[in-house]
């Protein structure tokens, strides 16, 4: 339990490094913002280091944006989500691991049985994360036949297809994953019982 102790406190310092590093681009996009739209004086001593020192750290979100048809006075807000998210994603991720180690070092202690359970949980559990990168991609635009995500399609499609043809259809929205979704914990929580 001495990995999984530590694998905690790991993850709680990068709790509270992400959420620092929230405050702090938090903080960066408001003056960046205030500089970009005039709310500062442009040419006031906080201004030009702001231009100097945290507009550069907007460059890049902002030639995204601009490349999109959108603002560059938007930049600084598209960043903070994207740090936000981004923490958010990794956090979630680190957390799954933590479970993940802690349920494979339980089961793992339970003879023939429980390494049963931990196979079949680790399926269901690569079954979650396929069905959420594949909804993620979607939402991005990604192509199916990318590397990054067609692995996604070969492990989800052959549950997927027979709930699309089951459910009525509601235009553009697709509710076969958040209805394998929901299936796959029926199901883990039916198997992981024995």
């Amino acid at each position: 339990m001495i990995v999984l102790d530590a694998f905690s406190a790991i993850l709680a310092v990068l709790q509270q490094a992400f959420f620092g590093a929230a405050a702090i681009a938090a903080v960066a996009a408001g003056l960046d913002w205030g500089v970009r739209t005039r709310r500062i004086p442009p040419f006031s001593p906080l201004a030009r280091w702001v231009r100097g020192s945290v507009s550069p750290l907007f460059a890049p979100m902002e030639r995204r944006i601009v490349r999109a048809g959108g603002l560059p006075t938007s930049a600084p807000w598209w960043t903070l989500a994207a740090v936000v998210i981004g923490g958010i994603v990794l956090l979630s991720l680190l957390g799954f691991l933590r479970e993940q180690l802690a349920m494979a070092l339980v089961l793992g202690s339970q003879g023939a049985g429980g390494l049963l359970r931990l196979a079949a949980s680790l399926t269901f559990g690569f079954l979650n994360i396929a069905l959420l990168w594949r909804v993620i991609s979607s939402w991005v635009q990604a192509s199916p036949w990318s590397p990054w995500v067609r692995w996604s399609y070969a492990a989800t499609e052959w549950m997927l297809a027979p709930i699309r043809s089951i459910l009525p259809s509601m235009g553009m929205i697709d509710l076969s994953p958040l209805v394998a979704y929901f299936l796959l914990g029926l199901v883990r929580s039916f198997v992981l019982r024995f």
